[in-house]
């Protein structure tokens, strides 16, 4: 797979002096398991972490520098507040302290780090993650998209497989990296190759829709393999690829996975990886119902739980400001050519713009209506290829044009940078998947628009909007209110009936995942 430029989230700025003069020959000394405590210079072991059965922390290796463990209580209390992140941490261990500053990332004896130095500091999720990951502990991660989740899980990833390949526990893949889509796959791929590249970590990348030869090849001096469920499956089924080394795995967009009814799958795929004594898991999600806690549970061993904002509700980035206007079916075309050309008049105005629909019939629909008034636009849904679907995606990131139709197969995971606005011509199905698609813009610490087109045939959606809209601030139109709460199932007039109550409980059923 061709190498593709970092698209990393995090605020860009250069890297602090402390951490460009690593020495590459200063590796770790430290006995395994251990930690320093807050106010002590003496090494203790990780509860929960250096048990008779557990085999993991022989292998797991995190001291807090002397500079993290310098810092008053208050300014962590402060970061920690601030940043509205929320610890539940069955060991309460207070020494594993948020890395604030890459300064405090923990000595490394290669060039693991180097790739940071165009960005200024941790984002909230991978300051708090990162202590906890590199101590080896089961970790579940509840934040927002566009947080920056992909180093959370990815830069501890890297550095525990360096320490197993310089051990003889040596094994590939020794890391093993599951996601709901394919696109969210090569993202992935695409970020953590920049690190991996500069430590001769191989990494291999396998999801449908890609001959699987080639990914064969890939797999066999592969340490890091990031995949989707059905592809895995079958190189399972067939012996292409053989978990039973693996110490390190990651489930990102874990809701996703139950929403796309792929839990059996996983449940599957774990069954030939060793048991939660000898792996770390580590968990990401953006919702924390109880489909996901239920997961959580059968995955992880004592697992910490880090929340950034309030996970009891569904929120919206207050970075984003979401506008929603109630109008006639008949009146969306019109809208629509009013927007785009606000937004894109040629001349300075030219923004990148994302536009939703919630079938792929509608998206080829308005796809054609857009070119046809004159806009370069192209889209991505499910009845593309993998290769146009990709074409499509390069062409919206590389600028060569700044329209993208898409269906929610795109609105989860992916980093499409500086979008600036988000136009939501049909409403998705659930507010989950409203949150998730207005969190394509509003990324790494930057502002972000989010326009609805909203009608009558929405209704049994305007109370949870309603409480996204509060919950981030937002101004809520008298149009909208006349709605009221509603939230029940209701035949849509174009798609028949697909509006579902927002019951948390509702185990996922079995549907066809596009990977």
């Amino acid at each position: 797979m061709a190498k593709r430029p970092l698209q990393t989230e995090a605020n860009v700025e250069r890297l602090p002096s402390e951490l460009k003069r690593r020495k590459k020959k200063n590796s770790l000394k430290v006995t395994p398991g251990t930690v320093i405590g807050q106010n002590s210079k003496s090494r203790r072991n990780v509860p929960g972490m250096d048990d008779g059965n557990d085999k993991r922390a022989s292998d797991s290796r995190y001291l807090p520098t002397p500079e993290l463990s310098a810092l008053p209580q208050s300014t962590i209390d402060e970061y920690l507040s601030s940043n509205s992140i929320h610890i539940a941490d069955p060991s309460t261990d207070p020494s594993l302290r948020p890395i604030t500053s890459f300064s405090f990332l923990p000595e490394s004896s290669n060039d693991l780090y180097l790739p940071l130095e165009k960005f200024s500091s941790p984002t909230p999720i991978q300051a708090v993650s990162w202590p906890l990951a590199f101590a080896g502990r089961d970790l579940i991660g509840v934040a927002e998209t566009g947080s920056g989740k992909t180093l959370a899980f990815g830069l501890p990833c890297l550095r525990r497989v360096l320490e197993l390949n310089n051990s003889e526990t040596s094994c590939k893949p020794c890391a093993l990296i599951i996601t709901p889509t394919r696109e969210l796959a090569v993202q992935i791929y695409d970020q953590l190759l920049r690190f991996s590249s500069a430590v001769d970590v191989g990494i291999a990348c396998i999801y449908g829709g890609s001959p699987k030869d080639h990914q064969r090849r890939e797999i066999r001096n592969a340490s890091v393999v990031i995949a989707t469920p059905g592809r895995l499956k079958d190189f399972q089924a067939d012996q292409t690829i053989n978990l039973s080394g693996v110490k390190y795995l990651v489930l990102d967009e874990a809701d996703r996975m139950l929403d796309k009814g792929f839990e059996q799958d996983i449940q599957d795929i774990v069954k030939g990886i060793p048991s939660t004594q000898k792996r770390q898991t580590i968990m990401f999600t953006a919702t924390w119902p109880i489909g996901v806690r239920n997961l959580a549970a059968s995955f992880t061993k004592n697992p910490v739980t880090v929340t950034i904002g309030d996970s009891s509700d569904i929120r919206a980035n207050k970075r984003i400001k979401q506008m929603v206007e109630v109008l006639q079916p008949y009146e969306k075309d019109s809208r629509l050519l009013e927007l785009l050309r606000r937004y894109q008049d040629g001349g300075k105005n030219n923004h990148r713009i994302l536009v939703f629909c919630l079938y792929k019939k509608e998206a080829m629909r308005v796809e054609r209506f857009i070119g046809s008034k004159g806009f370069k636009v192209a889209g991505i849904h499910g009845d593309m290829s993998q290769t146009e679907r990709f074409r499509s995606l390069e062409a919206f990131k590389s600028g060569s044009i700044s329209l993208l139709v898409a269906t929610d197969v795109a609105a989860r995971g992916l980093d499409i940078p500086a979008v600036k606005l988000v136009l939501n011509v049909t409403f998705p199905l659930t507010i989950e998947d409203y949150v998730h698609r207005i969190g394509r813009t509003g990324r790494a610490g930057a502002e972000g628009l989010a326009i609805t087109l909203f009608t009558e045939r929405d209704k049994a959606l305007s109370g949870p909007l309603i409480n996204v809209l509060r919950a981030a601030d937002q101004d809520v139109p008298e149009s909208l209110l006349k709605f009221g709460a509603t939230v029940k199932k209701k035949q849509h007039e174009s798609y028949g009936a697909f509006f579902r109550e927002m019951d948390t409980t509702k185990v996922a059923s079995r549907i066809k995942f596009e990977d």
